[in-house]
């Protein structure tokens, strides 16, 4: 069944783990973020110089936070969703930072290309690409005039969103260079032959994940797939992997050398599998499927790219089984974490960790393999990347700390 076309929430279906989690957030008439998602971005830059230090700041923030969530807690809005990021938290600084990492990038080795192409997968209010530019702007006028920033963003209420992020300026702070494409970056089939740089912030967790567990005794994956009675009641079942993108996955995994923890002791398995009452089959674990879908639409569209993507490494308080995600929603200014992801589809986050260096040794296999686009993938913790590239002095307070290094202590980026 295609549950996009759907407007109601399917029954009496069989669906893909991935399909499910799919539906769940990017159906455009119930999913999680055509109607509960709002990104919290603060009215002002925060002015951290002015701030005595961290907890003064946590204190300021939950202030800010819980003014914004008081406009979305009347009847009518009661199930909106609230969170935060740290381009919107750290702003400007934050996009300063990206924006100078890819100007040294270009000016270290400009492919070719007389223009700097920019292309953002999924930008959230809009906030990363008018720091982007206003960074480029003021700091390298010359090349400014020879930028162009492209968004793809596949929720229309963003695009919209991303839109009014530059009406709301004064017409000399706009950027002219911009274009907002509301369309899906997995159903792109334009070919950009050109140089350019690929962003994507903060979206690859809500990527849709499939989900195997092992044969305790022969460790074969079976795929997992969602049940859906009359009743609008699920049921987890299990059945021999045969789709197309998961065995993909599995094998391009394997030929990095990577093998699931679930896989490493094959003699305990087998002595698990004789007890009696022990269970066939080992714990869940999730795969990063769309992950490796992007990379295969950047290596098929986009085959002189560098990549920018940041994301979750690890979460905290996560649904049973290996990279498994949080699911959660909030209710009236409370955050309610949940056990399993077979919830009611648009009403709860679903969100993953990303494992950064299995992902790096995926995309150079996907992107790299052929030697066409340059060098290979590389890891950074977040603060890395920061001190690499950010004016640190612009979110230092007065007692010397730095949230901007502190904060999120569990994101990484992937450098190409």
């Amino acid at each position: 069944m295609d549950a996009a076309k759907e407007k109601t929430p399917p029954k009496c279906a069989r669906m893909l783990v991935r399909d499910y989690i799919d539906d769940s957030l990017y159906n455009p008439a119930y999913g999680y973020f055509s109607k509960k998602a709002f990104i919290f971005s603060p009215a002002e830059n925060i002015p951290f110089t002015d701030i005595r230090d961290s907890y003064a700041f946590m204190n300021r923030l939950g202030e800010l936070y819980k003014e914004v969530e008081g406009e979305y807690n009347d009847v009518n809005d009661i199930a909106r969703q609230v969170w935060h990021t740290p381009t919107e938290l750290f702003k400007p600084w934050y996009g300063f930072a990206v924006a100078k990492h890819m100007v040294s990038e270009y000016k270290r080795d400009n492919k070719g290309s007389d223009e700097l192409v920019i292309y953002e997968v999924g930008a959230g209010n809009g906030t990363l690409m008018v720091n982007i530019l206003d960074y480029i702007k003021q700091y390298e006028p010359e090349l400014y005039a020879r930028t162009r920033y492209r968004i793809i963003e596949i929720s229309s209420k963003l695009a919209e969103r991303q839109s009014e992020r530059q009406d709301v300026r004064k017409i000399s702070q706009r950027h002219d260079c911009v274009e907002i494409i509301n369309q899906s970056i997995f159903t792109w089939n334009e070919k950009v032959e050109e140089a350019c740089f690929i962003i994507a912030m903060e979206v690859v967790d809500n990527f849709s994940h499939d989900l195997v567990r092992y044969d305790y005794e022969t460790g074969a994956p079976r795929q997992g797939v969602v049940l859906i009675d009359e009743d609008g009641d699920y049921q987890e079942a299990y059945e021999p992997a045969t789709d197309p993108l998961v065995t993909r996955y599995l094998a391009l995994r394997e030929s990095t050398g990577y093998r699931s923890p679930l896989l490493n002791n094959a003699w305990a398995r087998k002595l698990r599998a004789s007890l009696p009452f022990a269970p066939n089959l080992t714990e869940p674990e999730f795969l990063p499927t769309m992950c490796l879908k992007l990379f295969d639409q950047l290596h098929a569209h986009f085959p002189k790219h560098r990549l920018i993507l940041s994301d979750f490494d690890a979460l905290p308080e996560s649904v049973p089984g290996i990279n498994a995600p949080v699911v959660q929603t909030r209710y009236q200014g409370t955050m309610i974490p949940c056990s399993t992801y077979l919830v009611q589809p648009g009403w709860f986050d679903i969100f993953f960790p990303t494992n950064f260096e299995l992902a790096r040794d995926l995309y150079d296999v996907t992107c790299r393999a052929d030697g066409r686009s340059g060098g290979k993938g590389r890891v950074v913790t977040q603060q890395q990347f920061l001190e690499e590239n950010a004016n640190l002095d612009g979110t230092r307070t007065k007692s010397g700390e730095n949230p901007m290094l502190t904060f999120y202590q569990n994101f990484k980026f992937l450098l190409s």
